[in-house]
């Protein structure tokens, strides 16, 4: 199965809250399916932010049923799951444009495909997705500390001197879970953590 049709599957078997057809009705009129996770990292092809967004899914799923044994469904639904592992970074939509640069390989100059960034919603990037899904649907706050700081100390707030990560993560479990996932999502499962 392709990486769209399982992300779909995903969203339609465990995303019921209200707003969430209008949701994915948005995925597919953007360029979620066919953008890249990162310009020159993760995932830095046609459909890689789709992919890494399964990935994280999964990674999240694993990290609440081992953390919290048999009963993980009283603490976090699926649906909380699907949520953040799928949907943490809309922010990357309408983000990566597909250019040409020019490479030297071998002594010749040749003509070869990157991903340029042009952000067009200067919102910041957890901070972002939050704003995105928000438009169609409510988030549950956990959910949106999750998403809000699912960078970590690479979220330029944190870098700036921001504490506040260290806050949310102390307030709210499933905002480290969330990070600790795309952490090995793509550090693991991806295995493009260097540039590319």
């Amino acid at each position: 199965m392709d990486k769209k049709q399982e992300f779909l599957d995903l969203y339609d078997k465990y995303i019921k809250r209200d707003g969430a057809d209008e949701l994915k009705k948005y995925l597919l009129k953007s360029d979620f399916f066919t953008a890249p996770a990162s310009s020159k990292y993760h995932c830095n092809h046609e459909g890689g932010l789709c992919e890494h967004s399964v990935n994280t899914f999964y990674r999240l799923l694993k990290n609440v049923q081992n953390e919290y044994g048999k009963d993980w469904e009283k603490v976090y639904s699926y649906e909380t799951i699907a949520i953040c592992g799928l949907l943490h970074d809309l922010c990357k939509i309408d983000f990566y444009k597909l250019d040409y640069r020019n490479v030297k390989e071998n002594g010749e100059w040749v003509k070869k495909p990157w991903y340029s960034r042009e952000e067009l919603l200067p919102y910041g990037h957890g901070e972002k997705s939050v704003y995105i899904i928000s438009g169609f649907m409510r988030l549950k706050r956990d959910e949106a500390m999750a998403i809000n700081w699912h960078m970590g100390g690479f979220d330029m707030r944190a870098r700036g001197g921001d504490g506040s990560v260290s806050e949310a993560y102390a307030l709210f479990p499933l905002a480290v879970l969330v990070h600790v996932s795309d952490l090995e999502a793509t550090y693991i499962d991806e295995n493009h953590g260097l540039p590319q």
